[in-house]
């Protein structure tokens, strides 16, 4: 890396940085997520070096795109709370008698779902296991893997959702095999 580059962006990050923390704060009211909000932004920022590399951007491009990240990350997050909402209603009206809890054999539903995990990403496998195998709390596993709670729990939310598909793809077998 070109070391007149790297003392480039270094002054630009520590000139703006700070303002750029406050403005996501000021509008998520939540510090992990500004914190992360800004450090996607600066990650952003590195790989356009003609914003920060030239005098012709002001601060209000780099507030709009903070501001565009933001309300990105909100709509995101509406639609994956929608989504649990619908799966969490339609789980109501799933049930299993007990023919079904009968032919289900535990040991290779256990395995399915063991294999299920292994397949995930590295980090979302880690913090899953660490999470539900080793009990450890959403705070204890940031600290460990230097990473924002709210990191944490979006790989946790993430790793759940893979495995209530299989679940659901699961209970769709044998509903067909039963019928």
């Amino acid at each position: 890396m070109n070391q007149k580059r790297k003392q480039q962006f270094e002054a630009y990050f520590f000139n703006k940085y700070g303002k750029v923390k406050r403005f996501a704060l000021s509008i998520l009211k939540n510090e992990e997520d500004a914190e992360d909000v800004t450090q996607d932004i600066f990650i952003k920022i590195w790989n356009q070096p003609e914003i920060w590399q030239t005098e012709d951007y002001s601060d209000s491009y780099i507030f709009t795109m903070t501001k565009n990240h933001i309300f990105n990350l909100l709509k995101r997050r509406l639609l994956e709370d929608k989504y649990v909402n619908n799966c969490l209603a339609e789980d109501k009206h799933i049930s299993l008698d007990t023919s079904f809890e009968k032919e289900l054999d535990s040991k290779e539903l256990k395995l399915l779902f063991f294999m299920k995990i292994e397949e995930m990403p590295t980090q979302r496998k880690k913090v899953f296991k660490m999470s539900r195998l080793k009990k450890m709390s959403n705070q204890q596993i940031a600290d460990e893997l230097k990473l924002s709670i709210r990191t944490v729990e979006r790989h946790i939310y993430l790793a759940l959702m893979e495995l209530k598909e299989l679940l659901l793809i699961i209970l769709f077998f044998i509903n067909i095999l039963s019928s």
